[in-house]
């Protein structure tokens, strides 16, 4: 395969995965946004996002790692495909290493907290969890 069809197949499976995982295939800037609240590293533009989208790049090794863990999707089908591993349409291969926008702001803050204030938080939610499944 070309490096022109290995784009665009690329391509194509990241927009299957952003349908499956509920994000909209066409737009470039909400990929954006997702992926630099989650990943660590140097954020991406919306014109890389774009070129991911439209077959034009291939996103590095570890930014391709963390766009298959948040859409939960395993990495290797996301870069080369194959019909072993392809999640079926709307599941993925595991919907609990997806998280939402505003969760992934929530650890962040978490992190950015003292120890103290973090076990407060923690014990915090417990309590609300503990509460949320109290038979009512």
């Amino acid at each position: 395969m070309n490096s022109t069809n290995e784009r665009e197949s690329f391509s194509e499976r990241l927009q299957q995965a952003l349908k499956n995982a509920h994000y909209s295939p066409d737009s470039p800037t909400r990929l954006a946004r997702e992926f630099n609240i989650r990943f660590e590293g140097r954020p991406i533009t919306v014109h890389a996002a774009r070129k991911w989208l439209v077959g034009e790049a291939i996103p590095t090794q570890e930014k391709l790692r963390m766009i298959a863990q948040w859409l939960g999707v395993p990495a290797d089908w996301l870069r080369f495909g194959g019909s072993d591993n392809a999640p079926a349409n709307g599941e993925t291969a595991d919907a609990s290493a997806r998280f939402e926008s505003a969760d992934v702001k929530l650890i962040a803050d978490l992190q950015r907290l003292d120890e103290h204030h973090k076990q407060l938080a923690r014990e915090f939610i417990r309590m609300l969890v503990r509460m949320n499944h109290q038979p009512k």
